[in-house]
């Protein structure tokens, strides 16, 4: 059996994208929670700030071995 293939950063973050947002884009989930609460979406939009700085400042073996962890944790439930 061979080893999982790894992944680059633009994969991971659309990876990650995926399993966090679903099918929404990211920026509509933002604008979803803002026309829920204003207070709540301006949280909502500095965490996806903060989501795209960390996966920015992320060496890609690092992001890689997140997304193979995360996706492994969902095998298991």
């Amino acid at each position: 059996m061979s080893a999982p293939q790894s992944v680059t950063k633009t994969e991971a973050k659309q990876l990650l994208e995926r399993m966090i947002f679903d099918t929404t884009a990211p920026q509509d989930w933002v604008d979803d929670v803002w026309g829920l609460s204003p207070m709540m979406g301006d949280s909502a939009a500095k965490l996806l700030e903060a989501f795209y700085t960390l996966i920015d400042c992320c060496p890609e073996e690092q992001l890689d071995n997140l997304v193979k962890s995360l996706y492994r944790e969902q095998l298991e439930f």
